[in-house]
């Protein structure tokens, strides 16, 4: 049995955190140390059964679900549940490129060989016309994507975008007939007890279904990581339940008892790489929203509220707001307490993102706070990472099996297309900018990057930035060098914007943001 690697202790040493997922014979040499891997069980690896259990100790007195949709045959809500769900729940096989390991002279001369690695999953048909939601992780990395539906029927599916923040992808296949969809369940509505129903296929086992109870809400295990290069900012909330979930059941669905879609079932807590007690499930207030951008935009259309969150303090402290945000133009201040998002309470940071997570930027939100004894409640219109209310535009449909040209992976590595940066370059933002060390690189997880090797009075230093932030995006674009830079201050100063949004991070792997002025000059060698 395949053993995945931790991804938080939780401080829990023996407790390790993995994906729903499993691999392959042939992938699990190479991706066992893949902290999202793709989903494939082999014969070989196929449960042993136990039957004695049953027959030696009596069946459990638990209580039985009401019924959710009474009818003369006097059916229960699991039945009902099940009948509802199993037929919108598909089974997902991926193909990947796998690079082979063994030969890297092949590899410096960009002809790496790698072989096909299979995987698999679970998706949950959300349109009869073939709109189909899953794990971003599922699918991610793959040349190609099948979706076989409960009938057999199997069709070639398209990726129209995924989204690693949250975890989700949404898919697309040209069905000959109209398919069984699964009605969106209002998961805020969810309560602690309630008896639901996890539906995928686990262990290659299709069209399974598992019964449990909501454990936890709100719940924040810190499996996705964050990588600012990427604009990779995690977005968890998850629905904690004992509903038996296995590899296999990643992008599956979580189904309460009126056979509505709560949640997409996403992780287990697990030693061994199988179920042992609790799974995850991405609340379906993300899913809603995820995949509406996902389809629309190609990209998810995040809103912010403006403000940093105090983590040492019990309940949701306002640390800090941004300058020009809409939490700050509300009159919130740090020392605040939020309590509520459009009437629905917040007691955690994963609450709050939840309520957040619904909304794009330029919708406005009513806002609870507390700041001593006095409790109010502000408007407040929530905006984008740059702090305007503009949608970002659409992109392309996300291309999976996209892969690096080797001659233009060559040309940057040579220099023949951006300039070395050899040398300090100083501005009027009061800072110098040098080349990131290797080192610092390779620790932080990134390619490029400046960092400022020195901070004087100015423009940097008022904002709050230090000596050794890693300069890594100017208003999103990523900046792998000094060309990138002033790229993208020529976009600003041609556009007449008067500042740009830095986003960076320090050694220690710390975020951070801030809104500076477009120096007076463009970047200049100082000889």
């Amino acid at each position: 049995m395949v053993i995945p690697t931790p991804i938080c202790d939780m401080n829990l040493p023996a407790l390790r955190w993995s994906l729903a997922g499993a691999l392959t014979a042939l992938t699990a040499a190479v991706l066992l140390e893949t902290l999202l891997a793709h989903e494939a069980q082999t014969v070989e690896n196929r449960p042993e059964w136990v039957h004695s259990a049953a027959a030696t100790h009596p069946r459990p007195n638990w209580p039985l679900p009401v019924t959710a949709s009474p009818s003369s045959s006097g059916e229960d809500g699991f039945v009902h549940a099940a009948e509802a769900s199993v037929d919108a729940v598909v089974h997902i096989q991926t193909a990947s490129l796998v690079a082979d390991p063994n030969n890297p002279w092949l590899s410096m001369l960009g002809m790496a060989t790698g072989r096909i690695a299979q995987g698999s999953g679970s998706g949950v048909i959300l349109d009869s016309e073939g709109l189909i939601v899953t794990n971003h992780h599922v699918v991610e990395g793959a040349r190609e994507v099948r979706v076989n539906t409960s009938d057999g029927t199997s069709y070639p599916a398209k990726v129209l975008g995924s989204d690693p923040s949250t975890d989700l992808a949404i898919l697309e296949i040209k069905p000959d007939r109209k398919l069984t969809s699964l009605p969106l369940g209002n998961s805020d509505d969810v309560r602690v007890g309630e008896w639901v129903l996890a539906v995928g296929n686990p262990l290659n086992l299709t069209s399974t279904v598992t019964a449990g109870i909501v454990s936890a809400k709100g719940r924040n295990i810190r499996l996705l990581q964050p990588d600012a290069t990427r604009d990779v900012f995690p977005v968890e909330s998850f629905l904690q339940t004992d509903a038996a979930v296995n590899p296999g059941n990643s992008g599956g669905a979580l189904v309460n008892l009126n056979g509505e879609l709560i949640g997409i079932n996403t992780a287990i807590a697990s030693q061994t790489g199988s179920y042992a007690g609790y799974s995850f499930a991405i609340p379906s207030s993300i899913v809603a929203k995820v995949a509406r951008d996902l389809k629309e935009f190609g990209r998810v259309q995040r809103a912010y509220l403006g403000v940093a969150i105090d983590p040492t303090s019990q309940g949701v402290r306002v640390a800090s707001t941004s300058d020009g945000g809409g939490a700050e133009e509300a009159g919130i201040r740090a020392g605040d307490r939020i309590l509520a998002i459009n009437d629905f309470e917040v007691n955690s940071f994963p609450s709050l993102q939840e309520q957040l997570s619904k909304h794009r930027p330029g919708d406005d939100v009513s806002v609870r706070t507390q700041r001593g004894d006095v409790t109010r409640t502000v408007n407040v219109t929530l905006t984008n990472r740059h702090g305007d209310t503009n949608l970002l535009p659409s992109q392309p449909p996300h291309a999976s099996a996209a892969q690096p040209n080797p001659s233009s992976v060559a040309s940057r590595a040579t220099g023949a297309e951006l300039p070395a940066l050899s040398a300090p370059w100083q501005t009027s933002w009061g800072v110098t900018l040098r080349e990131v060390p290797t080192a610092t690189r390779e620790k932080l997880g990134i390619r490029g990057g400046l960092v400022a090797s020195e901070v004087r009075q100015g423009e940097w230093s008022r904002q709050g930035l230090k000596q050794g932030f890693v300069l890594l995006r100017v208003d999103g674009a990523p900046v792998n060098s000094l060309a990138d830079l002033r790229k993208a201050l020529e976009r600003a100063a041609a556009g007449n914007e008067e500042g740009v949004l830095l986003e960076g991070m320090y050694a220690n792997g710390r975020r951070a943001y801030a809104g500076v002025a477009v120096p007076k000059e463009m970047l200049q060698p100082r000889k």
